[in-house]
């Protein structure tokens, strides 16, 4: 078994000012989405788009200024209404309080297919080539989050057997139980994983909504997967059939992804006809 390394969470202090390595992470992954994106651009079909609705770096930057505000704006929304409807209602100007954590990556998402709803609209471009672009640079940000939670000892995992070589023990779970870490498991898996999948994939010219589409599978698998070792939010527990909140949330989007992969397929059929 393995302990759990007691790491200061702030990994600079300035005087008053103390840098958390949460915060990091948040910085590291939008980092990445640039860089990655700014790649993307090298592909098709952005890189063969001429005239008016030609992909500028300008376009990546303020792609991502509004999609950091949808990441923010949305997973905290989404993490008081789908993990603690009850309490914020009851305490509404908490919501405003993202300093005491609380984010949830669903929510996120949601905020996010809005900002880029507004930024294709605002910029004149299709919806579904903003979204293809911007699936497969969304991975390793993920990952990046997943340091940050292992990092902070926090969603750790259900209790594995103590032969389990990399079983860990979290003293912030208020036991000496060993542990699956889970966030190293959604590291490899949402993050890595899904990155080197998604990328390889979308490499090559596809029908447009079709990488979106494979990004809404292959993460909701894949969390509904690891969601299995993850230790389930104590004030919900396991919900109706043995699943998590997580693993619910999972479902329309694996469905929604299998919906856009066929509406995906059929227009490009019309479009060949």
């Amino acid at each position: 078994m393995l302990t759990f390394p007691q790491i200061d969470p702030v990994a600079l202090q300035l005087g008053p000012v103390a840098i958390h390595w949460y915060g990091l992470t948040y910085v590291a992954a939008f980092t990445l989405f640039l860089l990655l994106a700014l790649r993307r651009l090298h592909h098709e079909p952005f890189a063969s788009v001429r005239g008016p609705g030609a992909w500028s770096r300008r376009d990546v930057e303020d792609m991502l200024f509004v999609g950091v505000l949808g990441v923010i704006v949305g997973g905290r929304l989404g993490y008081c209404l789908f993990y603690k409807p009850g309490y914020y209602a009851s305490h509404p100007l908490e919501i405003f309080a993202v300093w005491r954590g609380g984010m949830s990556f669903h929510g996120g998402l949601v905020g996010v297919i809005v900002s880029q709803w507004w930024f294709a609209r605002s910029r004149g471009k299709p919806f579904w080539q903003v979204m293809d672009l911007v699936a497969p640079c969304v991975p390793l940000g993920l990952a990046a989050g997943r340091v940050g939670n292992f990092i902070n000892g926090e969603l750790w995992g259900r209790p594995a057997d103590p032969s389990l070589p990399w079983a860990m023990i979290f003293p912030q779970s208020g036991s000496m139980v060993p542990r699956h870490p889970s966030q190293v498991y959604q590291f490899l898996l949402e993050g890595l994983l899904l990155f080197v999948l998604l990328w390889l994939f979308a490499r090559k010219p596809r029908p447009r909504g079709q990488v979106s589409a494979a990004f809404l599978i292959g993460y909701g698998v894949l969390r509904f997967v690891a969601e299995y070792f993850r230790e389930p939010d104590a004030h919900l527990g396991v919900l109706s059939l043995g699943m998590t909140m997580g693993q619910w949330l999972c479902v329309p989007m694996v469905l929604a992804g299998i919906g856009l992969w066929m509406w995906s397929v059929r227009h490009e059929r019309l479009a060949q006809a």
